[in-house]
């Protein structure tokens, strides 16, 4: 079961999430939203295996975790 936590991402950061029941990581990107990220999953993933058409991503601070810190 995918736990998120309460730590806000910056910048840099790498985050882990769930998505159409896949687990994915990515790198947070410098944005000026203030209730969700924009993260790049391409970076970490191999997309190619997953059903997303996107490089990126919108996630809410709620539903993510912080993996490692920039």
């Amino acid at each position: 079961m995918f736990t998120p936590d309460k730590k806000k991402a910056k910048p840099g950061d790498i985050v882990e999430f769930k998505k159409n029941d896949f687990i994915m990581k990515g790198v947070v990107l410098p944005s000026s939203c203030k209730k969700s990220i924009i993260v790049d999953i391409e970076s970490l993933n191999n997309l190619k295996k997953l059903p997303f058409g996107y490089p990126n991503t919108v996630v809410a601070h709620h539903k993510y975790r912080v993996v490692d810190k920039k």
